[in-house]
């Protein structure tokens, strides 16, 4: 059960970002720090439920916070893994173009990484696709040598190892439940009990929205969680693939398509798919909330959303109840690869912030707030830049701290 002093700064959220802002405020050694976490671990949702991929910055919009960040925190990333002995594999992946459709996209996607500072991105032909991933047929390519692979649950507990060092709290099997302004504090309850801080930093996650709520702020969004689904490659099957395959993604939304990773643990996913989730924690098709279903189908973004990408939407549902109609999506990059080749993997939720207007919110969004301090969306490529953005959350909280004190 949290002690009874007051803090500084109170995080909610032990995710990659929670944790990477902690780590940054922690830099000056006279703020007090207290991390909360729902779970009784660390990093239990998306930041666990991932495929483990460094980004390289390659989708991005230059001059986007994604685009920023994702650049900077890759580096950083790649340093305190060195630094702290963390298996890690800079591997490159090439994307694949399919049909003569994709060529423009493909330039796009070249010239987006070129802006972002990326270094020897080399365009491939159809054949030239083959010296790097003997199993896949294109018609041309990217190989983009800066992606990598790591676990990030090793990366976040190496983080909770060091706030810990610096005198940083986390308590887990801690929730939150509401907030009170006393004066010039914040008073938190908590399922263990008050606990008081002079600042709040909102790394909520799947609840980002809900807990700004409680906290009385108006997120002007709703998280939509989208349930990613994986295949792995049977043991027989992973010399299928070397690295990392991706396809071309479709600029309307902010997915990536399947694609094949390996991971850093010598096993190899396929995935993931993009299907509505009907819980904010729902892993499997069986996880139904009416709490979470009931908001999210009384929300009008929900249903301005639904209606320009409804046909989408019956797609994706489709290839997660049809094993085969997934294989179909797997073979426009490895023609040769069979339904017998794969197996069920792992699922994550992805936190999709939405908007009233049916957007889907594609660039982090970060609400200031009195004493606080939302982060409202932390899409992918969060985990590769949570060092990037957790300090960039760390300053701008120390900057209105120090205002508001």
């Amino acid at each position: 059960m949290p002690d009874h002093k007051i803090y500084d700064f109170v995080i909610i959220g032990g995710g990659i970002v929670g944790t990477a802002t902690a780590l940054a405020l922690l830099r000056d050694e006279k703020y007090s720090i207290l991390i909360i976490e729902a779970e009784d671990k660390l990093a239990a949702h998306q930041t666990g439920n991932n495929s483990g991929v460094i980004h390289s910055g390659l989708y991005y919009k230059p001059g986007s916070l994604k685009a920023e960040n994702c650049t900077r925190g890759r580096q950083l990333l790649y340093d305190f893994c060195e630094e702290h002995n963390i298996n890690y594999e800079k591997c490159g992946k090439i994307v694949v173009a399919v049909s003569e459709e994709e060529l423009p996209k493909l330039e796009m996607l070249y010239e987006r990484g070129t802006a972002n500072g990326l270094k020897g991105i080399k365009k491939l032909s159809g054949d030239e696709l083959k010296e790097y991933e003997p199993s896949v047929s294109g018609i041309a390519g990217l190989f983009v040598p800066q992606t990598g692979i790591v676990d990030y649950v090793q990366v976040t507990k190496t983080y909770a190892e060091l706030i810990k060092k610096k005198n940083g709290k986390i308590e887990t099997g801690c929730k939150f439940l509401s907030l009170k302004k006393k004066n010039d504090e914040l008073i938190l309850s908590t399922t263990t009990g008050k606990i008081t801080t002079k600042f709040l930093i909102n790394c909520a996650g799947l609840y980002s929205d809900r807990v700004a709520e409680q906290c009385g702020i108006e997120p002007g969004l709703q998280i939509i969680p989208f349930r990613g689904e994986y295949y792995k490659l049977k043991k027989d099957s992973k010399q299928l693939v070397k690295n990392l395959i991706y396809p071309v993604p479709d600029p309307k939304f902010p997915f990536l398509g399947v694609h094949f990773t390996r991971m850093i643990n010598g096993g190899v996913e396929a995935g993931p798919n993009a299907v509505l989730a009907f819980k904010r924690e729902g892993y499997s098709h069986k996880d139904i909330s009416f709490k979470d279903s009931f908001q999210m189908f009384t929300y009008s973004g929900f249903w301005r959303m639904a209606f320009k990408y409804y046909r989408m939407g019956f797609s994706e549902f489709y290839r997660s109840l049809n094993k085969r109609a997934f294989v179909s999506a797997l073979k426009k990059l490895i023609p040769s690869i069979e339904i017998t080749d794969i197996e069920r993997g792992g699922a994550g939720v992805r936190a999709q912030a939405l908007e009233p207007g049916g957007n889907l919110v594609d660039d982090f969004r970060i609400k200031e707030a009195g004493r606080m301090l939302h982060v409202l969306n932390a899409p992918s490529p969060a985990a590769t830049a949570s060092l990037s953005i957790g300090d960039t959350i760390a300053k701008m909280a120390v900057n209105k701290f120090n205002r508001e004190m």
